[in-house]
């Protein structure tokens, strides 16, 4: 019996290979489908999963999980044991203990780390690659898109030049976090040599993704992300997750933009990668609405606006457009604490003498590291007074009752700013 679709199971007891059973990813999600599933079932299994029904808690959380991981499995028995190489139900409870905890540091900008400054590498020049190890920027975005002229030889010789110098400097590479590649549209022919190329890179974890307008754009790319790691085995599915940065380009893309921010990927974060961010393209944008940027950036407030918000709603980072002129160190300046003041968590540079103006907005200022250090003061005084609220001193004189939204605040300033290695004051 051919297997199109295998789900992934997870009860307390379960073993990996009880986890999985066959059926077809368009049935409808109906009191029946347990049901359905289980006809479809080859004997041997149904007879295990039939013995794990007979627990009425087990029988309760293997339902209420019946959506979780899909793997497509092409050319399969439908036996038990295709299914050796899928995650385990200690696998996924153990990156559900974490899921928290990431979404909220990703709020920050930081899964892991600081997400400041996106900045692109073109992958023509083995000089500009050589440079790229000396920048101190957040993420190294080795570009094989718009850097790379549109021809055959041009990108496979990119991808070739990118390969080359990624697995002959192991010494001096950055940390993975920090290493990402833009890859060309999926609607290219350069597409899927690029992700294959990327998939065989060990240090490369984020791919930032152009033009992606719909979620059915990301399950696309998902599914060669899961098709390239059964195929060549590349992947370890135990391992990280593959980070995904879709670049908002269009307005389709922000019509569609709330299906965007929430998608997940059909076989799992482990095997078909992880939604970790949304990139604002201004002038890919501008070109597609018809849209005149100017320096005031206020016809742009409603589209970042929106990008911000929507990524704050499913746990992703935001990451701001680029400030095309990059020789005015004050325009950059200003354009940052603007995006910022939005609730950005980055910003994308195509200049290293970008990076260093972009990662220092990018962090609470030493004014701000102070209010919330004395903000997280008083209210522990307050509590151990048992008072549920408590003043801070204003400045100019006056106080400023503190109360749970603004020690949420303070709370992530400290954090940014012990992320960033920033002091942070002792108060009384």
């Amino acid at each position: 019996m051919e297997c199109r679709l295998l789900l992934l199971l997870r009860w307390t007891g379960a073993t990996r290979k009880q986890g999985c059973f066959a059926s077809y990813h368009h049935y409808p999600r109906s009191p029946g489908l347990l049901e359905t599933m289980f006809r479809a079932t080859p004997r041997t299994l149904r007879l295990r999963i039939r013995a794990s029904f007979n627990h009425v808690n087990r029988a309760r959380l293997l339902a209420a999980n019946l959506s979780s991981t899909a793997v497509r499995c092409q050319g399969s028995t439908g036996t038990v044991d295709d299914c050796d190489s899928l995650p385990t139900a200690d696998d996924c409870r153990s990156a559900e203990e974490h899921e928290h905890a990431l979404k909220a540091a990703a709020r920050d900008g930081q899964p892991g780390h600081l997400g400041r400054s996106y900045l692109y590498v073109p992958c023509t020049a083995e000089k500009m690659l050589e440079k790229s190890l000396t920048t101190n920027s957040d993420v190294i975005v080795y570009d094989l898109e718009d850097s790379v002229p549109p021809s055959d030889p041009d990108k496979t010789s990119a991808r070739s030049r990118i390969a080359h110098f990624l697995l002959t400097r192991h010494g001096s590479l950055p940390s993975p976090s920090r290493i990402a590649m833009r890859l060309n549209s999926n609607v290219t022919p350069f597409f899927e040599e690029d992700i294959l190329q990327a998939m065989r890179l060990p240090c490369v974890r984020t791919l930032v993704l152009p033009k992606i307008h719909s979620a059915q754009d990301l399950h696309f790319v998902s599914e060669h992300i899961y098709m390239t790691y059964r195929a060549h085995k590349i992947r370890n599915p135990q391992g990280p997750p593959v980070q995904i940065v879709a670049s908002i380009e269009s307005a389709k893309a922000m019509h569609n933009l709330g299906e965007i921010a929430s998608w997940q990927s059909a076989w799992g974060p482990e095997q078909g990668g992880k939604l970790s961010a949304l990139l604002f393209a201004a002038e890919d944008y501008c070109a597609d609405t018809g849209i005149v940027r100017t320096s005031t950036r206020q016809e742009l407030l409603y589209t970042r606006s929106h990008i911000v918000v929507t990524a704050k709603a499913f746990g992703l980072s935001a990451i701001d457009m680029v400030c095309v002129n990059y020789k005015d160190p004050e325009y950059l300046r200003s354009e940052c604490e603007d995006g910022k003041r939005l609730g950005f968590t980055g910003k994308q540079a195509i200049h290293p003498n970008q990076v260093d103006i972009v990662q220092s907005t990018f962090v609470p200022s030493d004014k701000e590291i102070l209010r919330a250090a004395r903000i997280l003061k008083q209210m522990e005084k307050a509590h151990l007074a048992n008072r549920g609220a408590a003043g801070l001193e204003l400045e100019g004189g006056g106080m400023e009752m503190i109360d749970a939204p603004m020690i949420k605040q303070a709370e992530r300033v400290v954090r940014i700013a012990k992320s960033a290695g920033l002091p942070i004051p002792e108060v009384e």
